[in-house]
């Protein structure tokens, strides 16, 4: 006797992911019910906690979605021939990113880190890892830009990569309080115009 096939699920994972990404975007993780997600995703709490085990545990799959979506410019920033190119890039990912027309303002990575208390310990060290991450990413191409002379011998990467992210939070905030895109990218510009080791 053939053993029976379990149902075929009937949803597209990274649809629900995107769906459920901008309600812990818009509302934080603890300000996020159960409710929301059934909701914005259309399944039911036994089908959210079948695929992905906990509530903590559709967050943790939805940071990654983040990560590798939203949060992609930074990869790509790094990859840029140059520390003026690459910060010039990162700067503009967060303008986009931040302001975008079909997202919730500000970032999921730092509106997460706000709107979490000490009830929810493991979403904390999630967000934090992934912004350790982030800055591990940043600090190793600005050490290979000052092995390569594009950043001065005395350059501290750690201190730039710290300024570039403290840079990019406030910016978030400020997008999530509502500033527009123009009045980020007045920002970026004013970064730009003389970078602190040039």
């Amino acid at each position: 006797m053939t053993p029976a096939l379990g149902r075929p699920r009937e949803y597209d994972t990274d649809e629900v992911l995107d769906r459920a990404m901008k309600v812990f975007w818009a509302k934080g993780y603890e300000g996020t019910s159960m409710a929301d997600l059934t909701a914005a995703s259309g399944l039911k709490p036994g089908s959210i906690y079948s695929a992905f085990g906990s509530k903590a545990g559709l967050f943790e799959r939805v940071l990654d979605r983040y990560v590798d979506t939203v949060f992609g410019y930074a990869a790509a920033a790094v990859r840029a021939p140059t520390v003026r190119e690459v910060v010039r890039r990162w700067l503009d990912g967060v303008v986009h990113a931040t302001t975008g027309s079909t997202t919730p303002p500000g970032c999921l990575l730092v509106q997460g880190a706000l709107a979490v208390g000490d009830t929810a310990r493991a979403v904390q060290e999630q967000l934090h890892r992934r912004r350790l991450a982030g800055e591990r990413m940043l600090v190793e191409r600005l050490e290979r830009a000052r092995s390569e002379g594009d950043l001065p011998a005395g350059a501290d990467p750690a201190a730039i990569a710290g300024w570039l992210l403290s840079l990019s939070a406030g910016m978030s905030v400020e997008a999530a309080g509502g500033a527009d895109r123009r009045r980020l990218q007045r920002t970026a510009d004013l970064a730009l115009a003389r970078l602190p080791w040039e």
